[in-house]
């Protein structure tokens, strides 16, 4: 990996893209480097080479290496703190792929934690007295959550689904008889001459949830590709995959099965490409489908071969349009 940097200084004028802290700990005393690893955690720094660290440019990021970079000098080490861009070696979209990574990694403990929580609930085994040791529990893990989502600089995928179902077990410990989220039907006349938005580096969810739009809903139908966070839908935009989106994950389900129910669309074929979808999208295995790792391969291919987010749908379309149709003859059959 090839960086061009300059100290901070010196390059105030054009912030560049990423925030670098290169940092020295003296061999004691041993919990420093450990309060420091911590404390990079808790930033939201990856980590580069060792003692090389990273963070998206932007103002609280320089305020928090800062802090950092003081404490270090406190406890007897040193370090520099760099604007850089990336020359060669790296690209910032692999970057970005590494910041998402590891947020994934944490929504994962999160929604496993999730899932077990809400076992009982599912099942009416949440009875009165274990109420509020439940929601007592929620709200440590909506703390956590939130916690991650914090440092969560470009969207990771897996926010969608922690929220989803922290979402459904505080629905089910409200009305504990609810069987499952009512899903209204929406009307197929309110989704065509729309701009569909979603957001920016698509993968598998939003990929196939594309295909379904322009195959099933609207030929015609434009696409909007935007940062994850905070954004609004404009007049004739519906969002999809996305925080706050009128088509996004519910519950377990995958924003793929739910455009399905929301939409009405019962097509066997079409429910075996959502369980597909589902299990490569939230890796939890729960459909089993034998042609998950090689659909899985060939997606994660095509995120490889193509950095535009529109030629990423329109590579994938001619994968899914035959897998619909294997799916379509073999129920005929």
């Amino acid at each position: 990996m090839t960086l061009s940097a300059k100290p901070k200084a010196q390059n105030a004028a054009r912030p560049a893209a990423w925030l670098l802290l290169t940092h020295q700990l003296p061999p004691k005393p041993a919990y420093l480097r450990v309060k420091i690893w911590r404390r990079l955690q808790g930033i939201g720094a990856i980590s580069l080479k060792n003692s090389v660290y990273v963070l998206p440019s932007g103002e609280q990021a320089r305020e928090d290496l800062q802090w950092l970079l003081r404490e270090i000098e406190r406890g007897g080490g040193d370090g520099m703190i760099c604007e850089a861009r990336l020359v060669d070696g790296m690209s910032d979209q692999q970057l970005r792929g590494l910041f998402d990574a590891a947020r994934d990694a944490d929504y994962a403990e999160v929604t496993k934690a999730l899932r077990k929580l809400g076992t009982p609930a599912k099942r009416g085994g949440a009875r009165r007295k274990n109420v509020p040791a439940l929601r007592a529990q929620i709200v440590k893990l909506r703390r956590h959550l939130a916690e991650i989502a914090a440092i969560d600089f470009f969207g990771a995928t897996g926010r969608l689904t922690a929220e989803a179902l922290l979402t459904e077990i505080d629905t089910r410990l409200i009305e504990p008889q609810a069987k499952e989220i009512d899903t209204a039907k929406t009307p197929a006349g309110e989704l065509t001459g729309k701009i569909w938005v979603t957001r920016r580096d698509v993968h598998v969810d939003r990929i196939a949830s594309a295909w379904l739009i322009r195959r099933f809903i609207d030929p015609q139908a434009r696409f909007k590709f935007v940062p994850a966070n905070k954004y609004r839908a404009k007049p004739g935009e519906l969002r999809f995959d996305m925080f706050e989106a009128e088509f996004t994950h519910e519950g377990d389900r995958c924003t793929f099965e739910v455009m399905l129910k929301r939409i009405g669309l019962d097509d066997a074929a079409l429910h075996a490409i959502a369980e597909i979808v589902h299990d490569i999208d939230l890796k939890d295995g729960k459909f089993a489908r034998e042609q998950v790792a090689g659909i899985a391969h060939v997606i994660a291919g095509i995120c490889m071969t193509q950095v535009d987010d529109l030629a990423r749908i329109e590579r994938a379309g001619p994968l899914l349009d035959d897998t619909y149709a294997y799916f379509k003859r073999r129920r005929g059959r």
